[in-house]
């Protein structure tokens, strides 16, 4: 059984509640990494489909599955598009993404007016969701389809938590249906590291297994 160091490192205290927000952000997104990517489409009062980013964005629990995730504001601090089109109750999705689509993904955050419907600007396909009613990015491997059941503003910090009703994966991923096991590797997502422009593979991995307390009794 490997030990943990007994000696402490040298650390270096920040007081985030002294910093301004561009330092808070600098520090915790090169911090707290990998982050997923929730590639959010939703559908605009005119019927168009909006597709952004966000690496503010994690699985809450599974019974009910909730996901949450951040949508900020524009610049000027009116709300971006992902946040206006959500509503108390709204659906959206959320599509995985893969590393044969973070080019796209990453054209998405470009800041568009407000209304532009990326996908027809960038030639994105969608596909018709199957239990709500805003569609799915075609290729991405898997998609989340989500019903909104909270909202939180905390500051400036806007948190949409969402009730998820289904799951779309491709087909190569799912290694036996009946049993719910995911090849998670043929997946090939990518995540969200810190400093500009900068994302990580999912493939590197490696296993602990957990260990029982019995057992770890008698390694003691």
């Amino acid at each position: 059984m490997t030990q943990a160091p007994t000696t402490p490192p040298d650390v270096q205290h920040f007081d985030l509640t002294a910093l301004p927000a561009a330092a808070r952000y600098k520090l915790l997104t090169a911090t707290v990494v990998p982050r997923p990517i929730a590639w959010v489409g939703t559908l605009g009062a005119d019927g168009h489909v909006n597709l952004a980013p966000y690496s503010f964005f994690g699985l809450m629990g599974s019974d009910p599955p909730v996901v949450a995730f951040a949508p900020g504001d524009r610049a000027d601090g009116t709300p971006k598009d992902t946040a206006l089109n959500i509503p108390p109750g709204g659906e959206f999705t959320v599509n995985m993404v893969s590393a044969a689509l973070a080019d796209a993904m990453n054209a998405t955050a470009t800041d568009f007016p407000h209304g532009h419907a990326e996908p027809d600007a960038l030639g994105i396909a969608l596909t018709p969701g199957v239990k709500v009613r805003v569609p799915r990015v075609a290729a991405a491997p898997a998609a989340l389809e989500c019903r909104e059941v909270q909202t939180l503003t905390i500051g400036r910090t806007r948190i949409i938590l969402g009730e998820v009703l289904g799951l779309t994966m491709r087909a190569d991923a799912v290694q036996d249906a009946e049993r719910h096991h995911v090849d998670t590797a043929a997946l090939d997502l990518i995540g969200r590291l810190g400093g500009r422009g900068t994302y990580a593979h999912t493939r590197d991995t490696f296993t602990i297994d957990r260990i029982p307390y019995e057992e770890w009794r008698r390694g003691q």
